[in-house]
């Protein structure tokens, strides 16, 4: 398993734009091998003493946090799906996305933990 994720501010007023946006790119992540894709947006989101989601993608007034993973058999599957993905055109960006894709936060993950609700039960014996 290999996991990217993302942090993105997404406004406010184009949650449906980027509701659809999200679906289309989701439909064609597990095309090229992606198992899972999550969009979650922000119920509670709060104000840390030194950093947070908010300060991380410089979030502004109006707009909410989604953070989102993508769940990969593999990094070698997640490569090659990036590299044929770079070529299709189906990927391009649009004039109008529904967020600032610069203030977007994105890095890969290799799991160290999967089960915690396995490792209670074993604790438990």
């Amino acid at each position: 398993m290999y996991i990217v994720g993302v942090v993105i501010p997404v406004p406010e007023h184009r949650r449906a734009d980027y509701l659809a946006w999200a679906r289309m790119s989701a439909a064609l992540l597990m095309e090229y091998g992606c198992q899972s894709v999550t969009e979650a947006i922000e119920d509670l989101v709060p104000i840390g003493q030194q950093t947070d989601f908010r300060r991380a993608v410089a979030a502004r007034p109006g707009e909410k946090i989604v953070f989102a993973w993508q769940i990969w058999p593999d990094k070698e599957t997640l490569d090659r799906a990036e590299a044929a993905m770079s070529q299709d055109p189906r990927f391009a960006s649009p004039d109008d996305l529904p967020f600032d894709q610069k203030r977007l936060i994105m890095g890969c993950f290799t799991p160290l933990l999967t089960d915690a609700a396995g490792i209670a039960e074993q604790l438990a014996t």
